[in-house]
């Protein structure tokens, strides 16, 4: 159990509430106040922002300062953070990925919390928890925290790097087992019997509708009603209905008893190859980052301090007993299913901590009672304490590593970001950008586009392009759409205000892409030159030239005659442009009504023939 009590305001609190002030006002400024000051701190000393959001709600909480009352009520609020971070995850796999990763899920694991609970439970009886009290400390335990080990992953750009991938899988499957150990709660619990065949069929029937009816209305429902609210080009509509299907498939699994965060995972996987995918991603980060401070300020304000010193060697025993059993595990599994040395480690770094699930597993066994309140009070501090202890351990691995590449032993494999080729970002989908589409990956490059017409989208989508929703002028759809991973990105909009306003956002969020543009006319180009784009091309001009060229073949021109004419009037082209940027658009007039000179072929004197 996360605390007891309501959550109400103390001293000013008080009085603000009853001059009127807005519901929760003074605890939203108190909450902002200590985020503001715990983070950056945590920041600067390496441990990352989670160890200073939990760190501002020890401080605050009815343990600490006691600005506020218990985290309990808050946790229910902020909880909402662990299913919109699931949905944005869910977004960043297809399908097709997923079932590649079913071995770390289903394998790895499975072993994982099997061994890891097994032990622990061996453990709980050995220092004398009865058997029922025993088998939950014990897989509660072994669950770690998704929400934790994923904002770690995320801060550290390291999510889709080798090693993150199979911490995600086991993380997954953790979510996943929450179900039946609850199940296990309910049939733990005194005076409860097992419940007959036909009930828990029609149990299993319920989940097994809930989990059709949301692959449903994913695959076949969302997309359609996406593609009529953007036509609508109402930004404020998109985001509502961004946050009504992640928050609408957590419903449904929740009410057959499944994970909310679960639900959310599932519907957004069914989105991740939706043409909305970057921008619902967008539209969220906000929401979920925000959500996701306020989740682990409320752990941090169910942490009670007199207890854990009252108890202090009981808590330091579990918890390095915790770390110590998960750490190992997930280290020796990983080694065994493929992952190298490094790699291995980072994974038991990462996620030797206890998990929200936890939380939640105890307080049905307090219900059920299973644990008593001290007992799980005990338990819940060492999840807290574990939770604050995985940045160290994160960071000594660091520093681990930085001294051996010091010593020249460095291991080759400790880098684990994957090797990507160049990527490119498309911003523009019509006839234009299809084209530039088209050459790109012909040679095999791996290419994200964006458009923001619903038509242009859906007409590309049936050519075999994957397209997707979004405003170049946002920096955070950018974001989604991978601008910050592109080698290059392509401009091939037409709307020259929209060009401008998303060349500046690149130009000051990503200076490392390159940046090439379509330019819609003359003006164009020489803005285009001012802003210091790498490339940029007219796009009636090159088949302009490939016209005129065609024009004076079908007159008879010879062809190198004709490639006289090209080279001519291209290089005229050039100056006039040079010229304009310097005195304006009416300047170099005169090289437009130049004849091309003709180049006389000079023969060796062998060639002439003798008079």
């Amino acid at each position: 159990m996360l605390g007891q009590g309501n959550f109400q305001p103390h001293g000013r609190g008080d009085r603000m509430a009853a001059e009127g002030a807005p519901p929760f006002f003074a605890e939203s400024i108190v909450f902002l106040a200590a985020t503001c000051v715990a983070v950056p701190i945590a920041k600067r000393l390496g441990l990352g922002s989670v160890v200073g959001y939990l760190a501002a709600g020890a401080a605050i909480g009815p343990h600490g300062l006691q600005l506020l009352g218990s985290g309990e009520d808050v946790l229910h609020v902020a909880e909402l953070g662990v299913v919109l971070l699931l949905f944005v995850i869910g977004l960043e796999l297809d399908p097709q990925k997923l079932w590649r990763m079913k071995r770390d899920i289903f394998g790895l694991g499975t072993a994982q919390v099997i061994l890891t609970g097994a032990s622990l439970f061996a453990v709980a009886r050995f220092v004398g928890m009865p058997f029922s009290t025993a088998l939950v400390a014990g897989f509660g335990l072994a669950l770690s925290s998704t929400a934790f080990a994923l904002q770690i992953l995320q801060e550290r750009a390291q999510l889709s790097s080798p090693y993150g991938q199979r911490a995600f899988g086991i993380l997954l499957l953790q979510d996943i087992a929450i179900v039946p150990l609850l199940a296990m709660v309910a049939i733990l619990a005194p005076g409860e019997g097992p419940s007959t065949t036909g009930e828990i069929l029609n149990e299993i029937l319920i989940v097994l509708g809930a989990v059709a009816a949301v692959i449903l209305t994913g695959r076949y429902l969302i997309s359609p009603i996406f593609l009529f609210l953007a036509a609508s080009r109402a930004r404020e509509v998109m985001l509502t209905a961004a946050l009504l299907v992640a928050l609408g498939s957590a419903g449904i699994m929740h009410s057959v008893g499944l994970s909310m965060a679960l639900g959310a995972f599932l519907a957004g996987v069914l989105l991740a190859e939706s043409s909305f995918r970057h921008t619902l991603e967008a539209d969220i980060e906000p929401f979920r980052s925000l959500l996701m401070g306020l989740f682990f300020v409320a752990v941090g304000m169910s942490l009670d301090v007199s207890l854990v010193i009252k108890h202090w060697i009981v808590v330091a025993a579990g918890v390095t007993v915790v770390m110590g059993l998960k750490g190992v595990f997930l280290w020796a599994l990983s080694r065994g299913t493929g992952s190298s040395n490094s790699d291995a480690m980072r994974i038991a770094v990462t996620l030797p901590q206890g998990g929200e699930f936890a939380f939640v597993l105890f307080t049905a066994a307090v219900s059920n009672s299973l644990l008593t309140y001290q007992t799980a009070n005990l338990l819940n501090a060492i999840v807290i304490l574990t939770m604050l202890l995985t940045p160290l351990a994160c960071l000594g691995l660091d520093r681990l590593a930085a001294r051996a590449k010091a010593k020249g032993i460095e291991n080759p494999s400790i880098e684990t970001f994957e090797e990507a080729a160049p990527t490119v970002l498309v911003i523009g989908f019509g006839r234009f950008g299809m084209v530039v589409a088209q050459i790109l990956t012909s040679e095999g490059l791996e290419i994200t586009a964006i458009d923001n017409r619903p038509d242009r989208i859906d007409y590309a989508r049936k050519q075999g392009y994957k397209v997707y929703y979004g405003d170049a002028t946002r920096a955070d759809v950018l974001a989604a759409a991978g601008a910050g991973n592109a080698a290059l990105v392509a401009m091939c909009i037409e709307n020259d205000k929209v060009m401008a306003k998303a060349i500046d956002l690149i130009r000051d969020g990503f200076p490392e892409a390159l940046i090439f543009c379509r330019a819609t006319d003359r003006a164009h180009v020489l803005d285009l030159t001012r802003r210091g784009v790498d490339f940029q091309i007219r796009e009636t001009f090159e088949s302009s030239v490939v016209f005129g060229r065609a024009a004076l073949e079908a007159l008879g021109t010879p062809l190198d005659r004709i490639d006289q004419i090209e080279e001519d009037v291209r290089g005229r082209d050039e100056e006039r442009l040079a010229v304009q940027l310097e005195k304006g658009m009416y300047a170099g007039a005169d090289r437009l009504h130049k004849v091309t000179p003709r180049k006389e072929v000079v023969k060796d004197q062998q060639d002439v023939p003798a008079a």
